[in-house]
């Protein structure tokens, strides 16, 4: 996966398993976090040399005698996820592993490393918090956003607010000026060593990764920087990535999506495989605890409603047809292995978990791993220019790798849950699947199966157009205010846009995009107000106490001339809640 010094993240040029050039994720401001579901944890009161970390793999549901067991033969309990009967255990005894097999109750024991567990598991330090520098006015829209319609896609919503992605990878900068609108501090942590870390600023970059995925994923559509796929949805960071080596250990995986599954994220993106193991073969009694350990909490959080999205990785390998891991085990000193397919890539192989490979412009991006049904879609990675995104302290960069290309599909897919609440992962990877354009084969074989499908590109390359309703691109001219104006109790508050260089009058099917913020919405009437004072309502006092509004309204207003300043009135009918117009368009 293009990896670097960073654990599992794919990046290129770095020793691990980051699937890009940079590190991982963001988060936004949100909701009142959920308990996460785990156990009570007894932790070592300090940390030895030879400290290893385990999974210890039970029946679902009180692990208590096996807990007990754990610490009589050597170890403790670090974490403890009983709803999928993990346990995290630690020990310094070289037989640990061997004697928890021989429990009661116990089904499987597996190593998580090769190296010791670093004593900042006892006391993480935080990481730092850089000071933000700023960008001028103006916000292009990027190539490989044009490239999966996501410009067009925006014309008719940029996502809702009530959608959440977690970005599980080094962190997020969430003080980057392009992503704090969008932040969500409340459903982020640190998951690093196994366990949930909520302290302020515990999720934040460890590298470069996480942040710039955020940014592909989610930056804020605010007139500077760059532009996510999805601009309207809340992002959380989910930091699995280690401080130093940037690694991504089974624990850690396990631990950020069990907080996914508990904390209501939609989607979350995974530009990572799982250290220290490229893949995990389930010959190998460590590597199928670790398969078992990743796969329980990978269905946990999508039993909760939660899609998770994987890069498919930058070793340029078929990955439905494996003989060979040199990269592996990257805590220590890889060796040369033989493999079959057996061996997984986890968590991109794992059931459920949508599978991206990167693409370039109009071909496979040079680095990316393949595999006839293995990949399930493509998107833009980066190859010879990269992709241009957030990086901390407020900067930006380019990076390359599928990476790079997973948090296009992971926005796509908010979209696709913006544009249609309730709906389930299942049916969010059909959608992604019948949604995406076809992408032949080209005279390459390697590339196996049919313009429909195949081992390159999978499905084809993710439309975010598609994803929210649309087949073609907007048919008339686009306005927008993207000023906030606060709506008070029992107040009306208006936002204006002013027409010019329209001909005529406006159309019978006039696009009115709404991003109202507000905790009740059955507060709320909302109407478009034409030039000449003509009320359209859109919105009535609907949706009860739900939060936001985040649509897309059609308005006959074919009698109406089509330039001259509109507004968009909202007006707050109750007390005890109040909000903002964050932003709204008209499409003619």
């Amino acid at each position: 996966m293009l990896a670097a010094a960073l654990g599992a993240a794919l990046t290129f040029g770095a020793p691990a398993a980051l699937a890009g050039t940079a590190p991982v994720s963001p988060s936004a401001p949100a909701t009142k976090a959920v308990a996460p579901a785990a156990a009570p944890t007894s932790q070592s009161a300090t940390w030895v040399a030879g400290t290893r970390a385990y999974l210890v793999i039970t029946t679902p549901g009180d692990t208590s005698a096996v807990r007990s067991a754990v610490a009589s033969n050597g170890g403790t309990v670090f974490q403890s996820y009983d709803a999928i009967g993990v346990i995290v255990a630690h020990s310094a005894s070289g037989t640990f592993a061997s004697t928890m097999r021989g429990v009661s109750g116990v089904q499987q024991v597996g190593a998580t490393r090769t190296s010791d567990v670093p004593a900042d598991a006892y006391n993480p330090a935080l990481p730092a918090n850089p000071a933000q520098s700023t960008t001028p006015a103006g916000e292009p829209v990027r190539a490989d956003m044009a490239q999966i319609k996501a410009d067009q896609a925006w014309a008719v919503t940029t996502g809702s607010a009530s959608v959440k992605v977690g970005i599980l990878d080094t962190g997020v900068d969430d003080q980057h000026q392009d992503l704090a609108p969008n932040f969500n501090a409340a459903d982020s942590a640190s998951c690093a060593y196994g366990k949930p870390d909520t302290r302020t600023g515990a999720w934040r970059d460890v590298g470069t990764h996480g942040t710039h995925v955020a940014g592909t994923v989610a930056a804020a559509k605010n007139g500077k920087g760059v532009v996510g796929v999805a601009p309207g949805v809340k992002i959380s960071s989910v930091r699995i990535a280690e401080p130093g080596s940037s690694l991504f250990f089974a624990e850690n995986t396990v631990c950020g999506f069990m907080w996914a599954g508990d904390h209501g994220f939609k989607v979350t993106n995974n530009s990572y495989y799982t250290d220290p193991w490229q893949f995990n073969c389930p010959d190998n009694a460590d590597q199928a605890a670790i398969i078992e350990g990743v796969k329980r909490a990978q269905e946990y959080a999508e039993g909760k409603g939660s899609l998770q999205v994987a890069a498919a990785g930058n070793s340029n390998i078929d990955l439905a047809n494996k003989k060979t891991d040199t990269e592996s085990p990257n805590d220590s000193t890889p060796v040369t292995r033989t493999i079959t397919n057996a061996c997984l890539d986890i968590p991109t192989e794992l059931p459920g978990v949508v599978t991206v490979s990167a693409m370039g412009t109009t071909a496979k991006a040079s680095y990316s791993n393949y595999g006839l049904n293995v990949i399930d879609v493509t998107a833009p990675g980066g190859d010879a220019t990269g992709i241009y995104s957030t990086q901390p302290g407020g900067k930006y960069g380019t990076m390359s790798g599928t990476s790079m290309a997973s948090p296009h599909v992971a926005g796509v897919a908010a979209l696709l849950a913006s544009a249609n609440p309730g709906i389930t992962p299942a049916q969010i990877r059909d959608k992604l699947a019948t949604q995406a354009n076809d992408v032949a084969c080209p005279s390459d074989s390697r590339c196996t199966g049919t313009t429909a499908k195949n081992g390159f590109f999978g499905e084809g390359q993710v439309d975010a157009l598609k994803a929210v309703g649309g087949s073609t691109p907007p048919a008339g001219k686009y306005f927008e205010n993207q000023a906030d104006f606060a709506i008070a109790d029992n107040a009306t508050v208006e936002s204006p846009i002013t027409v010019s260089g329209v001909t005529g009058n406006a159309p019978a099917t006039l696009k009115v995009g709404v991003d109202v913020k507000h905790t009740y919405t059955g507060d709320l009437k909302v109407d478009l107000i034409a030039p000449d004072g003509t009320v359209y309502t859109v919105h009535n006092r609907a949706g009860g106490s739900a939060d936001n509004i985040a649509q897309t309204y059609t308005v006959n207003a074919s009698s109406e001339v089509a330039n001259g300043t509109w507004k968009l009135r909202v007006n707050d009918n109750a007390g005890g809640d109040t909000g903002k117009i964050d932003a709204w368009n008209l499409t003619f």
